[in-house]
């Protein structure tokens, strides 16, 4: 099925719905798609911590959180 039949069919079954609560999600999901990524918010310099983070896990370069845990209980 193209995507214009798929559409069609969920304006059929909107239209057909009788159920308050079904329209109601169905609104909740469309107004959810609508909102900003999270990311998006973040400032620049958040972002490029954030990268450079992930970037340090990809090439290894981690501590072990027992060893982080176990240097700050004594």
């Amino acid at each position: 099925m193209d995507l214009q039949a798929e559409k069609l069919e969920l304006v059929r079954m909107v239209l057909d719905a009788d159920n308050p609560g079904v329209l109601a999600s169905v609104k909740r999901i469309f107004s959810e798609s609508k909102k900003p990524d999270y990311w998006d918010k973040l400032p620049q310099y958040q972002k490029d911590e954030i990268l450079k983070g992930v970037e340090e896990v990809g090439n290894g370069e981690t501590i072990d959180y027992s060893k982080i845990t176990e240097k700050h209980r004594k």
